[in-house]
């Protein structure tokens, strides 16, 4: 068991290493020689859990899709106030985008012309923000004149740009920036009889944040062990 942990550890290791590089340069221009190195292992030790680069890259992109997948997955269609989880829900990716370099290297090959994507993490996001905005119109939350795409849109689009901007500028403020962004347009979102109760600086984060970001390091133990074959050199 200890030779299967240091081998699903050095997997994961590869895998933040790739996703940094991918993140900083793109994928074509990662070398595997690169990836080894920030992660401390031979080659050999690369080649052993991956076979190729391109097997990396869709184990960022698996990575990340999980990630992602954890963060829509705890706002379920059918609550009874769906713009309220669409904010907090905005707040949380945004934050996670900052912070891990795996999902923003997942949502950045997703763009890269040199990678053949298997998973559009932000047509996923977008797919989920029209049905969170669907479930509102249906409800009866959502002002009746708002034109459905454009909403999307601007939310698909505002929540990943403003954690780009605040990874690229230490002094933006992340936070205060998607609060900003709803203070905007939640007026024109929601009906006027929903809006009070809205709350555009999100509600319940701190809580939300310290729960979903353990169980997201968590899932590295169990999707890492499943991943990881027992065989008698695993502990490269």
């Amino acid at each position: 068991m200890a030779r299967q942990d240091r081998a699903m550890r050095t997997r994961q290791e590869l895998i933040r290493s790739a996703a940094e590089a991918f993140d900083r340069g793109g994928f074509a221009h990662s070398s595997l020689a690169e990836i080894s190195s920030r992660a401390g292992v031979s080659t050999g030790a690369l080649h052993f859990h991956f076979s190729s680069k391109k097997e990396l890259g869709e184990a960022v992109e698996a990575a990340a899709a999980h990630t992602l997948h954890r963060i829509i997955a705890h706002c379920p269609l059918g609550h009874d106030a769906p713009l309220q989880l669409l904010v907090d829900a905005s707040h949380f990716l945004a934050q996670r985008l900052e912070e891990d370099v795996v999902l923003r290297a997942g949502f950045g090959l997703g763009n890269d012309l040199t990678w053949d994507a298997g998973v559009k993490l932000w047509l996923e996001w977008r797919n989920w923000v029209r049905g969170m905005l669907n479930f509102a119109s249906g409800q009866g939350s959502l002002a009746a004149d708002v034109s459905l795409e454009d909403a999307v849109g601007a939310i698909t689009a505002a929540v990943v740009g403003i954690a780009v901007l605040a990874r690229s500028d230490p002094e933006w403020p992340l936070r205060r920036s998607v609060t900003g962004f709803w203070q905007v347009m939640l007026p024109r979102l929601s009906a006027q009889q929903g809006l009070a109760a809205l709350n555009a600086k999100g509600t319940g984060l701190e809580v939300w944040h310290a729960d979903e970001t353990a169980k997201l390091d968590l899932w590295w133990l169990d999707e890492g062990l499943a991943a990881v074959a027992p065989t008698p050199d695993a502990d490269r």
